[in-house]
């Protein structure tokens, strides 16, 4: 959903609640200036939904893990 800033400040409680079922666009001045989740949903876990090829299994442990073998190999 994308709301003014204006309406987001005037509404707070309404789009606090709204966050646990989709993401929120602020603008300000016609520009998106903010971006409000919610926090319980993971950065994996919001990749998965928009990137196909990403497999079910990964979690953050295995993000790590081969983020650290690539330094290591680079080293």
């Amino acid at each position: 959903m994308i709301v003014t800033a204006t309406e987001f400040k005037t509404n707070l409680g309404k789009y606090l609640e709204m966050i646990a079922t989709e993401d929120i666009f602020i603008t300000h001045n016609g520009k998106t200036v903010a971006k409000v989740v919610d926090p319980q949903i993971s950065a994996v876990d919001s990749l998965r939904g928009m990137l196909k090829d990403i497999p079910s299994d990964i979690n953050l442990d295995s993000l790590r893990e081969e983020r650290l073998s690539k330094y290591e190999n680079n080293v």
